[in-house]
């Protein structure tokens, strides 16, 4: 089992980070391996909603449908995939800091098979490191 949980402050109210980080049409611009967003559900945004994300990661392309299994606006938003070599569920969830920001946390989790499982120590370091990445460009987009 691959758990990934990173989390950042961003000084921004909750209902901005919430509503800008939950938008796939928004993850161009802060997930960094991110390279396509394609809606395979018609918008808005809602439990059931299937998105296309193409990204590249660790020198491979992959294609993935997420499902959006949870959606508590300004709380938390779930999405996961069944699909390929590393079915995954991805959970942001949303806090207010004392200081009137917002704790943002995006959690990874999946349970990895064929080969994948072999490099699953690996590929949770990398992972971890691409969170922190994407957290920080997220901040830095919302805090300009």
């Amino acid at each position: 089992m691959v758990d990934v949980h990173t989390e950042i402050e961003i000084d921004r109210p909750r209902s901005d980070v919430a509503a800008y980080a939950s938008n796939p049409d928004n993850a161009l611009a802060w997930y960094e391996h991110i390279k396509e967003v394609d809606w395979n559900h018609a918008k808005p945004l809602g439990v059931g909603s299937r998105i296309v994300f193409v990204a590249h990661f660790l020198g491979r392309r992959l294609d993935y449908v997420y499902e959006v299994k949870a959606l508590v606006p300004g709380e938390r938003f779930v999405m996961a995939t069944a699909e390929g070599p590393f079915p995954m569920e991805t959970t942001y969830s949303w806090e207010d800091t004392a200081g009137g920001g917002t704790k943002m946390s995006l959690r990874n989790r999946g349970r990895p098979s064929g080969l994948s499982r072999l490099t699953a120590p690996l590929l949770a370091g990398a992972m971890r490191r691409a969170n922190r990445k994407d957290l920080k460009r997220l901040k830095a987009v919302l805090e300009r």
